[in-house]
């Protein structure tokens, strides 16, 4: 199975080379990979110790990040190292400012790993969440270099589970340990003989609680807000956003407003999305000269300031849970004590699970739905505050993942 792996991922990398010619995100996946060794030589010198983390996108590097700042601080001395396999991380966190050295993970042949171990020399390795590369990680056994798991989930319908997984089974004897969210993923790991394994939570609400710590502060939402209740639609998908337009043309008054941020801020997209909205609407990058207070929703078509926007929110409506795999993050507009509706695809997420049976969060699945849950939310101010109360605690209660990491390593 091992040598049939090895193919499919040789014919992989032909093929995508490829549909690249077809998909611009395709494309930015193949050209990132080209210059990988080369930077690294540029960035790690042999003399260098170096420490590895891998994210498979953003989620996962965000995750990652309380972890990857409190192992820059206790080892100064050495270069970090960051990758990411796919294009909507790299492409977002490129330019981060906590790595040395941010590069594509190069595909999981033999003769790759052998090459990017070579080069970046880690004295440690993490792998965030999930993504178990077999040739990278038999490479690592090899040279005995200490690599943990951290955050991880692990689910009975892994191929380290199945008959044919084998070879899968065989690269996590490569990690030293295993920190893992829940115990269901301790007992997975155990069932396969793994007792190097501790449950140590989920290390983003480590990351989204220090938010609150930071300036979130955005003088033109102050100014778009105006002291009404408001409504933050983050990371919207086109589902969200047809029962979100109905409610806000059929049901809203201006005393609501509405900023909405979507998944997808292509020009044709957010012009599709405003053409939904009769109410007077505004976009982020048509803003200026613009009187914002006069305005009922506010649709962002840029990236990297939803979570500030959340701050401003009194409720939040998270995106991505009419589709697959479901919901996006819900963790940061927890963390400000709002209220959170969703859509009904969100068993893949413990957290969302869990705040759901909390009553914190609430999924709807149609617009009947959506209609019942904003009017309670809007217009009974006792039943926002305590689903918001909720959300808060939630996140406050679960911290404490990167310590409990750390203290082990130590």
């Amino acid at each position: 199975m091992f040598f049939l792996y090895n193919q499919i991922v040789f014919i992989a990398g032909f093929l995508l080379k490829i549909v690249a010619l077809f998909s611009p995100k395709m494309a930015l996946f193949v050209k990132g990979r080209k210059d990988v060794f080369k930077t690294l030589k540029a960035k790690i010198q042999t003399s260098d110790k170096s420490i590895w983390f891998h994210a498979a996108s953003l989620g996962e590097y965000e995750q990652g990040l309380p972890v990857i700042e409190k192992i820059k601080e206790k080892f100064p001395s050495h270069k970090i190292i960051v990758t990411f396999f796919s294009p909507s991380g790299y492409e977002v966190r490129k330019n981060n400012t906590v790595a040395d050295c941010t590069v594509y993970l190069p595909l999981d042949t033999q003769k790759n790993a052998k090459q990017f171990i070579e080069l970046a020399n880690p004295e440690l390795v993490f792998f965030i969440k999930y993504e178990y590369w077999p040739n990278y990680l038999n490479e690592l056994k090899k040279r005995n270099i200490k690599t943990y798991l951290i955050s991880g989930i692990l689910r009975e319908n892994q191929a380290f589970f199945k008959w044919y997984g084998g070879f899968y089974r065989k690269a996590l004897n490569a990690f030293d340990f295993f920190f893992v969210q829940n115990e269901s993923s301790k007992q997975l790991l155990q069932s396969l003989g793994h007792q190097n394994v501790l449950v140590s939570g989920d290390t983003r609400f480590d990351r989204v609680s220090t938010i609150l710590e930071k300036d979130n502060t955005l003088d033109f939402i102050a100014e778009f807000k105006n002291n009404k209740i408001t409504v933050v639609i983050g990371s919207s998908w086109p589902k969200d956003e047809e029962i979100i337009a109905q409610y806000i043309n059929e049901y809203s008054n201006e005393n609501v407003k509405f900023i909405i941020a979507p998944h997808n801020i292509k020009a044709e997209q957010i012009a599709k999305l405003k053409e939904q909205i009769t109410k007077p609407t505004v976009v982020f990058s048509e803003k200026e000269n613009q009187s914002l207070s006069d305005q009922q929703v506010f649709i962002i078509d840029t990236i990297g300031i939803l979570t500030k926007i959340y701050s401003y929110a009194d409720i939040a409506y998270v995106g991505g849970g009419f589709g697959n795999p479901g919901v996006h993050n819900i963790l940061e507009p927890a963390t400000f004590g709002i209220p959170i509706v969703i859509g009904p695809n969100y068993s893949h997420f413990a957290e969302v699970t869990a705040l759901v049976k909390l009553e914190g969060c609430v999924s709807i699945e149609n617009n009947k739905d959506l209609l019942e849950t904003f009017d309670d939310l809007i217009y009974k101010p006792e039943i926002r505050f305590q689903k918001g109360a909720i959300c808060r605690q939630f996140v406050q209660q679960n911290k404490g993942a990167t310590a409990i990491i750390l203290n082990h390593l130590q």
